[in-house]
């Protein structure tokens, strides 16, 4: 290989493409060539480039020094950025917020092996939450020489592809010629209109640096595959069920998102009330009436009884996940579910199910013509299912506001007053909305104390990750805001649990550019299962340390990094907030935060949950319900 050579016509593809503003215009000027000499590796970042992908979070190794060298030349030219980062869980968490907040895709680079191995554990994330995202993995050579140094060692061919294959789609690119189909796939994956997901390109090593000949750039992809229509039969069902109902209740998962328009004239249309899953928090305004917020195991109180009592269940794009169905024990008393998705097996879940397959804001349209010309279908007087839906959001809403009333207590391990969860997450829900600044919330009982209190007006400003419910993902979703163009304020709710499970955030945030702040509430534990311990066992075991970490110097040993005291009250909170705002980097609040067993610590529980020692009585009452 003339490296010299490759280098000159690397960086003279890329200067061409820079000059003519991208791949096709450079070939109909003649300056790029339509059937390219290159090598594999470039290719891939060309096939990229002409899908928009132009944002790289990595970990490079000797498993993709090439791909890596062709990447360096590129951001050169100013055609990609590269963020090289410290851990591959962080970059498959920082492409997942990236897709999930601009829409746009980025791709995960690792090496052979433990990197790999890292990015897909951290593939679970976009995999549960249906987020479009690249991971570019070196692999195994392919003449079979003997083991590799990393890969998996066992004498059987594509062990790595056997185990991404579970994951998501996946393509081990054997045969350079099987690039462009490579690459549709993984655009049909990280595009796919309803349930995307990651997809895992292997690249064995001696694959890379191969020379394709005469390699026609016409077969590269970048038409994604469309959005379906609406579902094509069964309103005439729908509508007989929706009149012989009365208590129905919308039940809103992420694919209903971009339907909220249409789904507030369904509420309207059937008298229903909605309950959200915590993944599409701002669906509809939580301050209209219809609104429930959140049910499940960790619900509100007029969410889990309107799951409660209905009788007809209109399920629109959601896989019911356990906690928030209660493990399929959610709606005892639901005689029929009319359950609108793209996906055929989400929407056949339940027993006596009226599937409407299709597109969820076209199928809703669709429904409520149907519905509006029926005279006589709703009363003008509010019915009693509404009125007592009301009645069960104002206890909810005088619950929450004695918990607010009281946002500190006393906290043994702490030997002081300090913030309880609802306090302190509520007062910084309450700056961020005044701030317009997007959060993250880490897993445990953060994330669980959040979906409670949110109150968002439309999607898109809180972000959690309730579908794998990963700790760490909230402080690495900060590094996406460096790969924005004009990246909003990034707030990361967070346990001192979750924390510790990725703080590279501290140094790789400042390295790349990041805006945003940590808020790391502090019970030196992991305090959604010590809770959960103690509700089934009433004893709690190895969920907690024994000394209390100084978070504050660990902050500020980062270079650039602002860490800050968050204090015992919320004026002392909102005082830290507002400084972290102003600064132009990272920063870290460290608030210490109540445990114990006093009821004004915590939002509390509604619902069941197939785990412990509740299996045998949840999964008995699933099958007496039959759902």
């Amino acid at each position: 290989m003339n490296f010299q050579k490759i280098t000159k016509e690397r960086m003279d593809h890329a200067r061409s493409i820079v000059e003519n503003g991208g791949i096709d215009s450079a070939i109909l000027s003649g300056q790029l060539a339509q059937y390219l000499d290159s090598t594999v590796s470039e290719m891939i970042i060309l096939g990229l480039l002409k899908q928009t992908v132009r944002n790289f979070f990595c970990v490079l190794g000797h498993g993709s020094t090439e791909i890596g060298e062709v990447l360096r030349i590129y951001q050169d030219s100013g055609l990609v950025k590269v963020y090289d980062v410290r851990n591959e869980i962080e970059a498959s968490h920082a492409a997942t917020a990236y897709n999930w907040v601009s829409g746009q895709h980025a791709a995960v680079i690792t090496s052979i092996g433990p990197g790999a191995m890292q990015a897909l554990a951290g593939s679970l994330v976009p995999a549960s939450n249906g987020k479009g995202v690249w991971y570019l993995m070196g692999d195994e050579t392919t003449q079979d020489e003997g083991f590799n140094m990393q890969q998996i060692p066992r004498h059987r061919q594509d062990s790595f592809l056997a185990l991404t294959a579970a994951m998501g789609s996946a393509y081990k690119l054997h045969t350079p010629q099987s690039l462009a189909t490579a690459l549709r796939r993984g655009m049909n994956t990280v595009n796919h209109p309803y349930q995307a997901g990651p997809f895992f390109f292997l690249l064995p090593m001696n694959i890379q640096p191969q020379t394709l000949l005469g390699f026609n750039l016409r077969e590269l992809p970048d038409i994604p595959p469309p959005r379906l229509g609406p579902a094509l039969e069964g309103y005439e069902i729908a509508v007989k069920w929706i009149q012989d109902a009365k208590k129905i209740l919308v039940k809103v998962g992420g694919g209903g998102i971009g339907a909220s328009k249409e789904l507030s004239n369904l509420l309207e249309l059937t008298d229903a009330v909605c309950v959200h899953t915590p993944i599409a928090t701002g669906v509809f305004p939580y301050q209209q009436p219809r609104c429930m917020g959140v049910g499940g195991s960790k619900g509100s109180l007029c969410g889990n009884y309107a799951m409660e009592e209905a009788d007809l269940l209109i399920a629109v794009g959601t896989r019911a996940v356990c906690q928030s169905d209660s493990s399929r024990t959610g709606y005892p008393k639901v005689k029929h579910v009319i359950n609108i998705n793209a996906n055929q097996e989400d929407a056949t879940h339940y027993q006596d199910t009226l599937a409407l397959v299709g597109d969820s804001k076209a199928t809703v349209n669709v429904l409520n013509q149907v519905l509006s010309q029926i005279p006589g279908l709703k009363s003008n007087e509010i019915s009693d299912w509404f009125k007592r839906c009301q009645e069960k959001k104002v206890d909810w809403e005088t619950f929450k506001q004695k918990r607010y009333d009281h946002p500190t207590l006393e906290d043994a391990f702490w030997n002081k007053s300090v913030l309880t969860q609802p306090g302190a997450i509520k007062t910084a829900l309450d700056w961020a909305s005044e701030k317009d600044v997007i959060s993250f919330f880490d897993a445990g009982d953060v994330q669980a104390n959040g979906f409670q209190i949110a109150e968002d007006e439309k999607p898109g400003k809180i972000f959690t990750d309730t579908g794998a419910s990963y700790m760490g993902f909230a402080v690495s979703a900060i590094l996406a805001s460096a790969a924005l163009s004009t990246p909003p304020y990034f707030l990361a709710f967070t346990g001192d649990g979750s924390f510790t499970m990725n703080p590279q955030i501290l140094i790789d945030g400042v390295e790349h550019g990041a805006w945003g702040c940590i808020l790391l509430l502090d019970n030196n534990r992991m305090g959604a299962i010590s809770g959960l311990q103690q509700a089934q066992y009433g004893e709690e075991f190895a969920t907690w340390d024994k000394k209390a970490i100084d978070y504050l110097q660990w902050g500020r040993s980062f270079p650039n990094v602002l860490a800050l005291d968050g204090g015992s009250s919320p004026q002392d909170l909102i005082s830290a907030l507002d400084q972290a705002y102003r600064h132009p980097s990272i920063s870290l609040i460290h608030v210490p935060v109540y445990y114990g067993p006093d009821p004004l610590g915590g939002l509390g529980v509604f619902g069941r949950w197939n785990v412990g020692n509740w299996v045998e009585e949840t999964q008995a009452l699933r099958h007496q319900i039959g759902l």
